[in-house]
């Protein structure tokens, strides 16, 4: 489990075009601290992230939607 988070982290640094909070953060942690740092710290973020979902029964939202 640990090393697939690990590798969901290296994408979302590495290959996500798609912009986003998480992404926008890990690039800059990665920039001060270097990638295999902020990977690892990326992970942890996504775990927690994925448990917040997992107790409010909601989805992600890549961005907030416009009110219409």
């Amino acid at each position: 489990m640990r090393g697939l988070q690990f590798e969901a982290a290296s994408c979302v640094i590495r290959q996500v075009k798609r912009l986003s909070a998480l992404k926008s953060w890990a690039v800059r942690l990665a920039g001060r601290r270097g990638f295999r740092k902020a990977a690892v710290a990326t992970a942890r973020k996504i775990a927690v992230l994925m448990l917040t979902l997992w107790k409010n029964e909601t989805e992600y939202q890549w961005a907030k939607e416009a009110a219409a």
